[in-house]
């Protein structure tokens, strides 16, 4: 191995090592490891590690569509199989980083754009999938869907979803205390107000995972500052002391005073949060589009839940600069392959069979917007998928995940300061100056 390589390996694992909480996760049967790697000369067979976080107890009708395709991949190539490890997650996160740090990340993984995916490019573990953009799979994407997956003018994963962040609501509860949706935030604080002083949890929250409540933070930045103002802190051009960052943290504490989320949500998993929200015991939940098929195509749901589920755009803040139009979402998870891959072409194939498979098939098996081009024409879908659909093809913007705009110093700094303010452990100027000194950290 030469120095440069040794010296990227070593670069990486300090850097993913950092604030490591240890191994977690369980394989699925026949799950992966770096045991069967090696192609066997004499009978040509092949095994690909594939590594996701969609199990068949949280994501059902995801493990579903990815269990077919495989099945098929392996039905017209018997001489491959896939190894699956499966895991939720924050699980899949954290693995990553112990693979990661080892040099032993499976053949094909899920990984997300800009910032997130930075250490790992610059460690040379991912490698550049341009070969099969440029062999037909571009025309395959939505326009600017594979943008935030290149570095330096090479792709380094390829997209599976688009999504953006409705304020799903229950519309029976609503009804039943004459509520509407509302457009304005004074209206949203409104309804917040009679929810509590009918006895029900206004917003289901698992602010453990902390990615959550910043969806929550993102959005008062747009609406308050404008989609640019954080963009703008995070990419330099900008400052995160900026007064409108400031007032949107101090309106996340407003919201916490007044019992706008269920008690111990900054202990509760995303998970746990939802669960909340799909028992009915919380009127609203802030999530992406993943979410869509759990609330119209999961057969263990409910379907009288299901039909109560409606959505609303987040609200327009009085004097603020942000459009309505204007979500926080992007590019979902995406296929990388491992660089050092031993058997990384056969990888490459399974992920262009897998891309071309997941996009119509996403649709009408578990209901996923696709980051791939799909007529919506040809399949009887449920009228949440539509509605959401046209307003991401309607958007006036879309801002990336903060957490996965920035770097990884920083996304910690993003996501530690998060569970803090949401907490009341930090003020806002408190916040907004420890995001600053971890962003200038990490220019």
């Amino acid at each position: 191995m030469s120095n440069q390589k040794t010296a990227s390996i070593l670069w990486i694992a300090l850097l993913l090592m950092l604030g490591l909480s240890g191994c977690v996760g369980d394989k699925a049967a026949g799950g992966g490891g770096a045991d069967g790697q090696e192609v066997s000369a004499a009978s040509d067979k092949v095994t690909i590690r594939f590594m996701h976080l969609w199990p068949a107890s949280s994501s059902p009708q995801q493990n579903k569509l990815v269990n077919e395709i495989i099945d098929q991949y392996q039905s017209e190539h018997p001489n491959i199989t896939i190894q699956q490890e499966v895991m939720e997650n924050e699980q899949y996160k954290n693995k990553l980083k112990i693979l990661s740090a080892a040099n032993e990340l499976p053949d094909v993984g899920i990984t997300w754009a800009a910032g997130f995916m930075d250490p790992y490019v610059k460690g040379d573990l991912f490698a550049p999938l341009d070969d099969l953009l440029d062999s037909g799979l571009k025309d395959q994407f939505v326009p600017g869907a594979t943008d935030a997956y290149a570095v330096q003018g090479k792709t380094y994963g390829l997209p599976l979803e688009l999504n953006i962040s409705p304020i799903y609501y229950n519309k029976a509860i609503f009804d039943k205390y004459n509520l509407k949706e509302p457009q304005t935030y004074d209206q949203f604080l409104d309804v917040i107000r009679t929810l509590n002083s009918k006895g029900v949890t206004p917003i289901a929250l698992g602010n453990r995972d902390r990615w959550t409540g910043s969806i929550w933070y993102m959005y008062l930045a747009d609406r308050i500052g404008g989609p640019e103002t954080l963009k703008q802190a995070i990419d330099r051009t900008g400052s995160f002391e900026n007064p409108a960052l400031i007032q949107a943290a101090a309106e996340i504490q407003k919201l916490v005073d007044m019992n706008a989320f269920n008690k111990g949500f900054n202990g509760l998993s995303n998970e746990e949060g939802k669960t909340v929200f799909m028992k009915e015991q919380a009127a609203m939940f802030l999530a992406g589009t993943w979410e869509v098929p759990n609330f119209t195509s999961n057969p263990d749901v409910p379907q009288q839940f299901k039909d109560n589920v409606g959505f609303f755009k987040f609200p327009t803040f009085t004097g603020g600069k942000g459009d309505i139009n204007s979500w926080v979402g992007g590019p979902g998870g995406g296929l990388f392959v491992a660089e050092n891959s031993k058997v990384k072409d056969e990888a490459k194939k399974f992920v262009e069979y897998f891309i071309s498979k997941w996009g119509a098939d996403s649709v009408s098996t578990a209901g996923v917007v696709p980051a791939t081009k799909v007529d919506t024409t040809v399949s009887d879908l449920p009228k949440l998928y539509i509605d959401l659909l046209d307003e991401l093809n309607n958007a006036s913007n879309l801002t990336l995940f903060a957490d996965v705009q920035m770097k990884g110093n920083a996304a910690q700094t993003h996501l530690n300061m998060i569970q803090a303010l949401f907490g009341k452990a930090v003020t806002p100027e408190q916040f907004v100056k420890e995001h600053e000194a971890a962003l200038k950290q990490d220019e």
